[in-house]
């Protein structure tokens, strides 16, 4: 059994802060709105340049992590984020933050499709799903504190950009750390990575599920998040200030569920811990449909985010595990299928304006509805 070195896996493990570096388009979006007076259509415009490259990009990294190394394109990915950090101290407008978002947007594309991989290369197998749940948390922690220290930087210094130094000495010390970091990485018996041989493990049915997994489960998962406020004001005639403390119990609750999952998940197969969280989860949106009063709602929001802040360490890990030889085409297609977090809460959105709320959130439920169907056959399998 592998030992693990905690020398190895800590520097690896620091890409999940830099993962969550992404989540500040949120807060940078209000910001540069209000800095430029831009309408809402312009506005959008920042989290598409961030985003947009999960769709583009992730199996083309997959198969160049394949011909230069997983710590080689991390390394890169890392890189990226920390110049697109830079770029608004040499020149602060709309225009020049575009190209800034581009380039953390690629950045966190690369971090995404090869930490993982590399992780599983550093740690025990039996600790893998264990390490996974701990990367996301560490995430988690590194989103929700990007608007504090954002708005820190604003109230005392008067420049909330100052959030983006931060960033950028934190890429570069994490690229210097990996970089001396000597990591012996697993290497395929298989042909290289091609596009063909990419998307040809489409036609496994194992792989298909668990990508179609990663899309629902993320467009269920942005859903929620986005739609949490609108559904408590509607249903129980909350101010948007009390509806958004709905928001806040949901990622917190997420936060809570991927640290009790790293430490369940030492014990607990990953394929026996996902069928269960998922029939939480799935029971958890039920409940918040139809809950009667506004703490039934808010229990249920925070159930919702307990059991399903795991689903996509556990479905990644368990895909991974499955094929391991075909570890970086398998990653560029799970980051491929985050790309659900851009259609799933449209179409929500969609249904709102005109049937209703309750058929907006039905939608998590299919979403949920069939994470459960997947996971049960990969328990089977």
């Amino acid at each position: 059994m592998k030992k693990m070195n905690l020398n190895k896996v800590l520097p690896v493990l620091m890409a999940a802060i830099l993962m969550g570096f992404a989540d500040i388009v949120g807060v940078a979006t209000g910001y540069i709105k209000s800095d430029f007076g831009l309408t809402d259509d312009l506005a959008q415009l920042i989290p598409f340049m961030a985003l947009v490259w999960f769709f583009f990009l992730s199996v083309p990294v997959g198969i160049l992590q394949d011909k230069y190394g997983k710590k080689t394109m991390l390394n890169i990915g890392m890189g990226f984020i920390g110049l697109g950090m830079i770029i608004p101290f040499f020149h602060y407008s709309f225009a020049v933050m575009l190209p800034a978002m581009v380039l953390m947007g690629v950045g966190n594309t690369i971090v995404q499709v090869s930490a993982n991989p590399l992780l599983m290369n550093v740690v025990p197998k039996d600790k893998f799903s264990s390490f996974m749940s701990l990367s996301q948390f560490l995430k988690a922690i590194s989103s929700l504190l990007g608007p504090i220290i954002a708005t820190f930087f604003a109230l005392k210094f008067g420049n909330w950009k100052l959030v983006f130094a931060v960033y950028a000495v934190t890429s570069l010390l994490a690229v210097l750390w990996l970089y001396f970091t000597r990591i012996e990485e697993s290497k395929s018996n298989e042909k290289p990575a091609t596009f063909k041989s990419c998307f040809s493990l489409l036609k496994n049915k194992f792989v298909i599920l668990m990508v179609l997994g990663i899309f629902f489960l993320v467009g269920a998962d942005v859903g929620m998040n986005t739609n949490i406020a609108n559904y408590l004001q509607s249903s129980f005639s909350l101010s948007l200030e009390q509806a958004s403390l709905g928001i806040s119990i949901y990622f917190a609750a997420l936060m809570i569920g991927r640290f009790l999952g790293a430490i369940m998940l030492n014990w607990v197969p990953a394929k026996k811990f996902l069928p269960g969280t998922a029939a939480l989860a799935l029971l958890s949106m039920i409940a918040m449909i139809f809950a009667p009063s506004v703490m039934i709602a808010r229990i249920a929001i925070f159930m919702a985010g307990l059991s399903s802040g795991n689903l996509f360490p556990l479905i990644f890990t368990i895909t991974l595990e499955k094929m391991p030889n075909r570890a970086n085409e398998v990653s560029g297609l799970m980051i491929m299928a985050i790309s659900g977090g851009a259609i799933i809460p449209p179409i929500m959105g969609i249904l709102s304006a005109n049937i209703g709320m309750i058929a907006s959130l039905m939608v998590l439920v299919v979403c949920m509805l069939y994470i459960v169907g997947a996971s049960i056959y990969a328990l089977k399998k």
